[in-house]
């Protein structure tokens, strides 16, 4: 399988199984649109194209193309279909989502967890549940050493003495259970005063700041409960946290909606403010919300990750670098096997805990009670649904069994899927198409990045 494509004034061929990248002239382009899936000639197109080619060019090109399928880096036959009736591989538990507060002193219009309080009630994580959280994650890990642990919310700084305890009760367990544990923290800032920000500096290996761009785009969705903006706020005390940590292990994150399908501008002014990692997602939210993206939006917002991977590279090349999380690709290793046909590892190595310690896939599922798979206290309740998650490959999702994209977004979100279809084996179809055009900017970047090293 290959997918090729063109983007500004490039022409690119990617072949599915290999992951091999080609940079193709135009006649290469135009003779390996004439050949079949399967890496044959179609002679009638070829027939057509000798009436605006010269044969002997046509022929030429064939002739590298016949190479590149000799050498198994173009048409080449998928590495994992046969093997993959064989694994039956069951992962352990590597990571928890601790929700640390279902509460939160935002108000943010698109917010899929309501108010903060996830189809319940409000409520913060006690000591003794983040506890049981941790000797439950070492317990279900395996012979797996390194242990990551998010602090999710709500808003997780309105319980940030819990957020500290549990990490040190966590570091007091990892001599006697040979584990050793990595944080994260989630926060919308608010409240990231400066011995909040002294202990994550600390303690947590990765710090995820919410704002989405510039002050009417943010201010618009994230607003406080009295109703008034955050952006002056969260501003300053963004950057001098990232100052704080040297400008590493950290992501600013924000939202874009219909409402800013021009979001690659609330991209370049988080750059503009001196954030060298951005991530700006796509909302996820239910068609009454007004705020969805919808399949008319899709070319223009397609257009828009085109246009932002133009100024990306133009940037770079002038010293004016930053790293957007969805234009990051790897194509010499990538990750492995498991992680290409099952994703995220959600209901199976990733799990999301409640203040009240019940266990669900992921943060996104928390609060719906046929996806509760048991609690820190009593373990794993054997609830079926994990199997579905063990089976959610993309050779089991037909959509994603003949995509091309399928080994770099590896079947998609599962809590997208089950939002708008009620099937986590059905992928959303809107996710799927913008993520198809952040993999084909992505390859566009690299092959802007090898030229220019070719260059040098």
């Amino acid at each position: 399988m290959i997918h090729a494509f063109s983007m500004h004034g490039v022409n690119l061929a990617l072949d599915v199984n290999s992951g091999a990248v080609h940079v193709l002239d135009d006649v290469g382009f135009q003779v390996l649109q004439c050949y079949s899936q399967e890496g044959k000639p179609v002679h009638e197109k070829l027939e057509k194209l000798k009436e605006i080619l010269p044969e002997q060019v046509i022929l030429e090109a064939m002739d590298e193309i016949q190479t590149l399928i000799g050498e198994g880096s173009l048409f080449s036959a998928d590495p994992y279909e046969d093997y993959l009736p064989q694994w039956s591989k069951k992962t352990v538990v590597k990571a928890l989502c601790l929700h640390i507060a279902h509460d939160c002193n935002l108000r943010c219009k698109y917010c899929f967890a309501g108010t903060g309080e996830y189809l319940g009630e409000r409520s913060l994580m006690s000591l003794e549940v983040g506890k049981k959280a941790i000797d439950f994650l070492i317990e279900n890990s395996g012979n797996r050493r390194n242990l990551e642990v998010d602090f999710f919310g709500g808003e997780p700084l309105m319980n940030f003495d819990v957020v500290k305890e549990i990490v040190h009760y966590a570091r007091s367990r990892e001599k006697d259970s040979g584990k050793r544990f990595r944080f994260t923290l989630t926060t919308n800032v608010l409240l990231l005063d400066k011995e909040k920000r002294d202990f994550i500096n600390e303690h947590m290996h990765n710090v995820v700041l919410s704002i989405d761009g510039r002050k009417e785009i943010n201010d618009a969705m994230r607003k406080r409960v009295d109703g008034t903006g955050c952006y002056d706020r969260i501003l300053p005390l963004a950057k001098t946290m990232v100052e704080e940590r040297g400008h590493e292990n950290y992501y600013v994150r924000g939202t874009f909606t219909r409402h800013n399908l021009d979001f690659g501008e609330d991209v370049l002014h988080l750059a503009d403010e001196g954030f060298e990692q951005i991530s700006v997602e796509p909302v996820v939210a239910s068609a009454d919300s007004g705020l969805d993206i919808r399949e008319e939006d899709i070319p223009r917002a397609c257009a828009e990750y085109e246009r932002l991977a133009k100024a990306y590279v133009e940037r770079r090349g002038s010293g004016r670098w930053f790293n957007f999380f969805h234009f990051m690709l790897d194509l010499e290793g990538g990750p492995c096997i498991a992680k290409r046909l099952r994703g995220c590892g959600s209901g199976t190595e990733y799990l999301a805990v409640t203040p009240e310690g019940d266990l669900y896939p992921c943060h996104q599922f928390v609060g719906q009670t046929r996806f509760r798979l048991g609690s820190v206290f009593e373990g794993l309740n054997g609830n079926p649904v994990r199997e579905e998650f063990y089976q959610a490959n993309v050779y089991e999702k037909p959509e994603c069994r003949t995509c091309w994209a399928k080994f770099y977004c590896s079947g998609g979100c599962a809590a997208n899927s089950w939002k708008f279809n009620q099937d986590i084996k059905k992928p959303y179809k809107v996710g799927c198409e913008l993520e198809k055009k952040r993999i084909e900017c992505a390859l566009w970047i690299k092959s802007q990045e090898f030229a220019a090293a070719e260059g040098e």
